[in-house]
Order: structure tokens, then sequence, then C-alpha cells
């Protein structure tokens, strides 16, 4: 196993709600990335994935917890040294026409973050020229808009933006749900190629777990601002033991028609809890067809019950849910 790069630690954010309240958007997340590695952060909309992502890169402030980077505490920095450390850790976002400037040519947008950081403006440019053609885009297009491109071109130029600095680790959340599945693939390819040629550590956040399954080593399953398990791809696939990851994977189709008819969906009731007011003890627990007495009095830990990895479950089962 390489070398943990990144750890994040009982994180916790907690919004204010007007009038009184708050809606607990993390609740205790904790998870290690290694060199190299990619690990799919998944879930429903609304169960945090997006919040830890930006906490991790203090894009928004935690309210506690703690991120350390190579043996550093990301939440301790001062603005000095975060604006250092930010060449280590980028992102790249969901929307790639709203996360680029139109008002700038493409060479503008790529070379930026190489000129604030010091870098000469007919350098930066130069480096920007290096960058598109990395990403597979031609140097002709360094003086284009942003609006001159597809989507999947300018899913491309964000990618571009975000290697400018040379950076150990990205945070890649949901880069490829605004994109059709045409252009999907391409764009998962060339993450992949990227990773093994320049050594990154991805933070993969999804809720396709069709594109998680492709480009995952580990996978971290979130429900409600918890991970309730965590394990390798292939535990997480093929030896699910949370009930709500059992029922993630059987919505996931299979490309096997007599399969996909035969298979047992496993349907959720309800709808997810407010994070304003989540249930005590487990939080899957009034969605669960397993919950019983325990699970409304104590929080399940995420801890191995015999199925070789971790799941937040006082009876964690496997079950095969993916062909």
């Amino acid at each position: 196993m390489s070398e943990v790069i990144l750890e994040v630690r009982d994180l916790v954010k907690e919004f204010p709600v007007r009038g009184g309240g708050k809606v607990h958007a993390i609740s205790g997340v904790s998870f290690d990335l290694h060199e190299g590695e990619t690990l799919g952060l998944v879930g429903e909309s609304g169960c945090g994935k997006s919040t830890t992502a930006r906490c991790v890169l203090r894009l928004i402030e935690p309210t506690s917890g703690e991120v350390v980077f190579r043996g550093r505490d990301v939440l301790k920095l001062g603005r000095k040294e975060l604006r250092k450390l930010r060449a280590d850790l980028q992102i790249v976002f969901q929307d790639p026409y709203a996360s680029l400037n139109p008002r700038m040519q493409v060479w503008s947008i790529v070379a930026e973050p190489l000129i604030v950081h010091g870098m000469a403006t007919k350098e930066a440019r130069a480096r920007a020229n290096e960058l598109l053609e990395l990403v597979r885009l031609r140097p002709e297009h360094a003086n284009r808009y942003p609006h001159e491109f597809s989507s999947g071109q300018r899913q491309r130029i964000g990618v571009a933006r975000a290697l400018a600095l040379e950076p150990d680790v990205l945070v890649l959340d949901e880069p490829v749900s605004a994109l059709d599945v045409s252009i999907q693939a391409g764009v998962l390819n060339l993450l992949e190629e990227l990773r093994g040629r320049l050594n990154l550590a991805y933070l993969f956040i999804a809720h396709d777990l069709s594109v998680v399954r492709h480009i995952s080593d580990r996978v971290a399953v979130m429900y409600l601002g918890k991970v309730v398990e965590i394990g390798t791809r292939d535990d997480i696939y093929n030896h699910p033991a949370m009930p709500y990851t059992q029922a993630l994977l059987s919505s996931v189709p299979v490309p096997d028609p007599p399969v996909e008819r035969k298979r047992k969906r496993i349907v959720l009731q309800g709808d997810l809890p407010s994070p304003a007011d989540p249930p005590s003890g487990c939080r899957f627990r009034t969605r669960c067809w397993k919950a019983q007495d325990i699970c409304a009095e104590e929080e399940p830990a995420l801890i191995d019950r015999g199925q070789g990895h971790p799941a937040a479950c006082h009876f964690a089962e496997e079950l095969q849910v993916v062909p």
C-alpha cells in the first residue's frame, strides 16, 4: 500500500438556521487517501459529499475536525500558508461552463493560477499551451472563449487549469455528471491516464455508481452526513454489508436483459430525513428493513464486523446485489 497523503478525521460542518437550530451537513466524516489512489465518495444527493470536498479544501470552513495533508493540518494554516498549499490540492467542479470565466480566453483561464503564484505572463502562456495539449486540446484552441467549446472540451479545460500548479491531489466533484454518456467515457479515460502519468491521487465524488466502479480503487459510501461503509472497490460492489449500500447497488442497471429481469431490487421506502433533524441512533434506520430497537438507541460504529471491511450497521451482513 502506498503512503497516506491525505487524512480526514472527524470532520464536522454545521450551518446555522435562521430562527435557531443547525443543519448537520457532515457529522464526523473520516477517511484516508493514498498516493496515486482514487477514492470514490458516493451517496444520494444531499448526503454531504460536496460539502466534505469543500471542507477538505477549506473553500468553506469546517466546524471541527482535522484535515492532514503530508503531516500538516490544513485547518490550522494561516492565509499565506494555505495559499501555498493550494498548489498541491486542486478541484474540478461539476459544471464545466459555470466554472470558467466566459470573458477570458482559454489560455488565460488555464494560466491564471500560474500568474497568481508568480510566473511571468509569457511563461504562463507557454505552459498553458502545454497543459491544453496534455488534456487532448489543440494549441490553436488557446485563443478561443469557453462558449466556443463543447461541454466535454470545457471540462478538459477545467482539468488543465487544475493541473497548472502540479498538484498531488485532485478533488473531482461530479466531474462527468453534466456530460452526455458518450462524452463521459473520454473524460474518464483521460483522468485515468493523467493519474498514472502524473502520479495523482483523486477524491472522486459521484452519485453514478457505474462511473465510480470504473475509476475507483476504494469506495466510501455516505448517508446523511456520515460515512456508513468503506472498502476496496471489489469489497463494496461484490460484498456490500450495509443495507444502504445494498440498496444503492441494486438500483444500478445490468447490461444483460435476462439477468436484469431476474434481479431482486431493493427499493428504499420514504424520503431522506432532514439534516436539520437527523434520526437518533442509526441515521438510516427510518428507511431500513433490518431496523430494530437498538438502531434507534445506539449509533453503530464504522467497524469491521466480520465482512472484511468497515460498515456502520448493527446487523451488517454481506448480500450480493450486483451479478
